[in-house]
């Protein structure tokens, strides 16, 4: 067990606001030249660390990161990772062996960490563990117990429940260690993290026949809010709003889609609201694939490439979100609360 003391003398961050921090570990087996275990590290919704088994190196994802911490920093973290590797390796293994599961594509996931209101002051903490999209463990903490809804879970939960410990680091590390780092790592990328970009709105339609999109991109901090109107009036019949989804560059997207016939359309006026950071953007003119405006599919192209770049870091992530079972937790610190943790 590694005990980190860290001492936050004069801290004073540039902007207010509930920061986060969060760790999502994933282990996956069946899936050919895709790394077994992957780490990712997010803070304020910036991906700022990375390890993965094949290149087996904990990498800064942020420049403001790799400036603010020395070389020590990532050799130790390193470390912690490879023996995280294998016990996540270990895990999925006896996470098959609990369902009866041998061939096919499997994931076993870990997300934890936390969140500090600078404001208020007010903290929270999460620690849950998946397998296969599904929720396999969580940790009560305010019981300091965990807790699991299937069968195969339990044989865990008596174990680590018996660790007395390893649980009190982890009050430890939730109430304190994890609140720490996060406000270090808020300091390390304030002139970043405090940045705010408004969105670039585009309606889009493949021809004018098919559903109307609303595309808000290239925006930071994530939280946007988009809407469609109708003559004047909000309109929410037959809308489906799109996941929020991060760009290259450390920005958002995210689309909103409306199903219109083209009479419909042309007998009424139609358009989409996107409010961001107290400012409003409406757009009412549609680019389609005909004719010299902007292409989809080149954009749908990017939009793949993108989640590709990130999902490498975040599979697991996807695999529960659609199933809506496994929840995400928000933070930790430097990754070292996982490798207190006792097997499976």
């Amino acid at each position: 067990m590694r005990v980190v003391v860290i001492l936050l003398l004069g801290v004073h961050l540039a902007y207010a606001g509930t920061h986060s921090l969060q760790y999502f570990y994933t282990a996956t087996s069946g899936i050919p030249y895709f790394p077994q275990f992957v780490s990712l590290g997010i803070v304020d919704g910036q991906p700022f660390t990375y390890y993965d088994s094949n290149n087996r190196r904990m990498l800064p994802r942020q420049e403001w990161m790799a400036k603010s911490v020395e070389e020590d920093y990532w050799n130790t973290e390193t470390q912690i990772s490879v023996g995280t590797e294998q016990r996540f390796i270990n895990n999925i293994d006896v996470a098959k062996g609990r369902f009866n599961h041998t061939g096919g594509v499997h994931t076993f996931q870990q997300m934890y960490g936390c969140e500090w209101d600078d404001q208020t002051g007010a903290t929270n903490a999460f620690r849950q563990e998946g397998y296969d999209g599904e929720d396999f463990l969580s940790l009560d903490l305010k019981e300091m117990r965990w807790i699991s809804p299937v069968q195969q879970g339990i044989i865990t939960v008596q174990k680590w429940n018996n660790d007395i410990a390893t649980l009190e680091y982890e009050r430890n590390y939730f109430s304190s260690l994890c609140i720490e780092w996060l406000k270090k790592y808020v300091e390390y990328g304030k002139s970043s993290l405090e940045k705010k970009v408004s969105p670039q709105v585009s309606l889009l339609q493949k021809s004018s026949s098919s559903s109307v999109t609303c595309h808000a991109t290239g925006f930071f901090p994530s939280g946007v809010t988009i809407t469609w109107m109708k003559n004047g009036q909000e309109h929410h019949e037959d809308v489906e709003l799109g996941k929020l989804l991060p760009n290259h560059d450390g920005t958002f997207q995210k689309t909103s889609t409306l199903r219109v016939t083209p009479d419909e359309w042309k007998n009424n006026k139609f358009s989409c609201v996107v409010e961001h950071q107290g400012k409003i953007v409406t757009e009412d003119k549609i680019r389609t694939n005909e004719g010299d405006s902007v292409p989809i599919m080149p954009i749908v192209g990017a939009l793949v490439a993108v989640v590709l770049l990130i999902a490498i870091g975040v599979v697991g992530y996807v695999v529960y979100k659609k199933k809506q079972g496994f929840k995400p937790v928000s933070g930790s610190d430097d990754g070292s609360n996982s490798s207190a943790q006792p097997q499976s």
